[in-house]
């Protein structure tokens, strides 16, 4: 018998894929899925009723892969592509043609994913990732952005990354999240570029042009995430210690930043890309099913419910 949601997610994820699940499954691609991992991750996530997956990859490989691990009935749909160049078009031509309303990597390059996305699949927004983290240490979800997409964003494309991020924290019911826009100090030094950009993003969130948010920074990770640490600094400010979403300042930073909080604090992250037509599942081979089943939950939110908080296609 599987384990209850409960007792493999916290709960406040656990809720999420509650809510996700009663909408019922949504079409997804598996881009590339002949290989172990990718596989059983699309067989949880089916099972749980969050996803209706369909296969993109060698048929030959997934059928072998499901024999090898002795599952029960026939594969899922499968569309073969003899390469992670052919399975990322032909996943994109599913999404096209309307038979699937979201993606998920399985074991191609993100790059090579992302190429037909960004070329077919854009609507009008910035593509960013957000990563959705539950911690026992921390008192509520806490959002981090951008770790898989944007490498070196500048100002005009992180009020963006921000302004996606505060879409999705609203759309799991965070009225008006709190943003900390990340650097290595809490005040403004002119030969650090990520503490301009964070008061600048300040100042535009005041000026309404980062919607529905709190914006504060510079702020180092330590005052953003403790209130302690913020009054021994002097820092005033109501992001301080309750902040939802961390802006990490470039893809390394934040990419580390997540890391660090799955593998030294026990985070369970849930992950997806927003900003094109349907959102993408970015998962690890080494996620846990826990973080599969999160991020599929996420997805499904994002497909169904985007229009209720940002109107137009999915951010």
């Amino acid at each position: 018998m599987k384990s209850p949601l409960s007792a493999i997610l916290g709960p406040r994820l656990a809720a999420i894929v509650a809510r996700a699940r009663a909408l019922g499954p949504i079409p997804m691609a598996v881009v590339d899925a002949a290989e172990e991992h990718v596989l059983a991750g699309a067989i949880e996530a089916a099972a749980s009723g969050l996803i209706q997956p369909t296969l993109v990859g060698q048929r030959r490989s997934i059928e072998a892969l499901w024999q090898e691990q002795r599952l029960a009935g026939e594969p899922f749909p499968i569309i073969e592509a003899d390469s992670q160049v052919d399975a990322a078009e032909k996943a994109v031509a599913e999404v096209l043609a309307g038979r699937a309303q979201a993606l998920m990597k399985g074991w191609i390059h993100t790059d090579i994913l992302m190429h037909p996305v960004l070329a077919h699949l854009r609507a009008g927004r910035r593509v960013s990732h957000v990563f959705v983290a539950e911690l026992a240490t921390y008192h509520k979800l806490l959002f981090v952005t951008d770790a898989a997409i944007n490498i070196e964003p500048d100002l005009a494309t992180k009020a963006a990354i921000v302004q996606n991020a505060v879409d999705l924290a609203r759309l799991l019911g965070i009225e008006r999240p709190k943003v900390a826009a990340l650097s290595a100090v809490e005040v403004v030094q002119p030969t650090i570029r990520s503490t301009i950009d964070a008061a600048c993003l300040s100042k535009m969130a005041e000026r309404g042009q980062i919607a529905h948010a709190f914006v504060d920074g510079p702020l180092a990770f330590d005052n953003a995430i403790s209130k302690e640490a913020a009054r021994i600094k002097q820092i005033d400010s109501p992001v301080a210690g309750d902040v939802d979403i961390l802006l990490a300042p470039d893809l390394a930073a934040g990419n580390i930043l997540a890391k660090d909080l799955e593998y030294l604090a026990k985070a369970t992250l849930a992950g997806v890309v927003v900003g094109a037509t349907v959102p993408i599942v970015l998962p690890s081979r080494s996620d846990p099913p826990a973080a599969r089943l999160a991020s599929c939950a996420v997805a499904l939110l994002v497909g169904r419910e985007w229009d209720r908080v940002a109107g137009g296609a999915p951010a």
